[in-house]
């Protein structure tokens, strides 16, 4: 029997890393295969007579809930680290993507950490990066401002990965490709995405792949332009949020809705002027936007497609 990490995937053939740190490429028993979720990349798996015959248990999942299929979709497996990509200049810099994807960190089970790239565009008129990073302080994130043309930059950002499963996501266009060939020397060159005439980067990575170059492990993963949550409960939302969730327990009322006339609600008594609170209210901001999205489509819907 041999253990190995599926890497890459195309149909039902599997490209499985062994822990002699070669490749093979396998096939897998009829009852692993019983839908498409039953491997993924990231995967832990054994091997016999090049088959896959069992799937390892997983420590977590990179998953999203489709409604209408009622199903649930799984890209990868047992990462320990949701690298979140911002560009300091193009594509335009989106605060309520970065919290679009802690909450799919926090739902994940996986630590989050924020990389700024582009640092050598950064025009400071633009947005305030100090009170970005600074707004998510209470999270206890760790953040990093590189240049992936600068492989001096990337130093401390290579030994925070170093040892650790990652995946990368961000708009396309924000240089993951990029920061991947940087981590790796140059070892791992893939294609990278150019800048549209908007502003928007192309796609140019369609499927999830592990990238390993000595002790780091990278899954580089789709580029996207919108990233939906209505697929999780509004009973859930909060949960997601642990610095809204830790001021909303001052409320006066249990099911206070946070509204600017909400009585006794925690947040109305903040000064919008002090930059603590500032940073709360913005935190706050993103989680009533995305409870209207969640909102849209009840939970008993939701939970009976689970």
């Amino acid at each position: 029997m041999i253990k190995a990490r599926v890497v890459r995937i195309n149909r039902k053939e599997f490209d499985c890393l062994c822990e002699d740190q070669k490749t093979i490429s396998c096939s897998a028993l009829g009852n692993i295969l019983r839908d498409q979720e039953s491997v993924v990349v990231g995967d832990f798996v054994e091997i016999k007579d090049g088959q896959i015959v069992k799937v390892l248990s997983r420590t977590n999942e990179i998953f999203r809930n489709n409604i209408r299929e009622g199903k649930r979709k799984i890209t990868a497996s047992n990462c320990d680290l949701l690298v979140i990509v911002m560009s300091a200049s193009l594509p335009e810099y989106k605060r309520g993507l970065i919290d679009r994807y802690l909450v799919r960190a926090y739902q994940w089970g996986i630590t989050p950490i924020i990389v700024m790239n582009k640092m050598d565009e950064f025009d400071g008129s633009k947005f305030d990066i100090d009170f970005e990073f600074f707004r998510l302080e209470d999270l206890g994130l760790k953040t990093f401002k590189i240049c992936a043309k600068d492989l001096d930059s990337l130093e401390e950002l290579k030994n925070e990965l170093k040892n650790k499963t990652s995946i990368l996501v961000g708009q396309s266009g924000v240089g993951k490709s990029k920061i991947i060939s940087g981590l790796t020397g140059g070892e791992i060159s893939l294609k990278s995405a150019e800048l549209g005439k908007v502003g928007k980067g192309a796609h140019t990575t369609t499927w999830c792949e592990i990238v390993h170059s000595k002790d780091l492990v990278v899954i580089d993963s789709p580029g996207i332009r919108s990233f939906n949550v209505d697929d999780i409960l509004q009973e859930e939302l909060m949960g997601f949020f642990p610095d809204v969730e830790k001021t909303s327990l001052k409320c006066k009322f249990p099911n206070c809705t946070h509204e600017p006339e909400a009585k006794g609600c925690a947040f109305a008594l903040l000064n919008p002027d002090d930059i603590k609170s500032k940073a709360l209210l913005s935190r706050l901001d993103s989680f009533m936007r995305m409870l209207d999205e969640v909102a849209q489509i009840p939970d008993w819907q939701k939970k009976s497609q689970k």
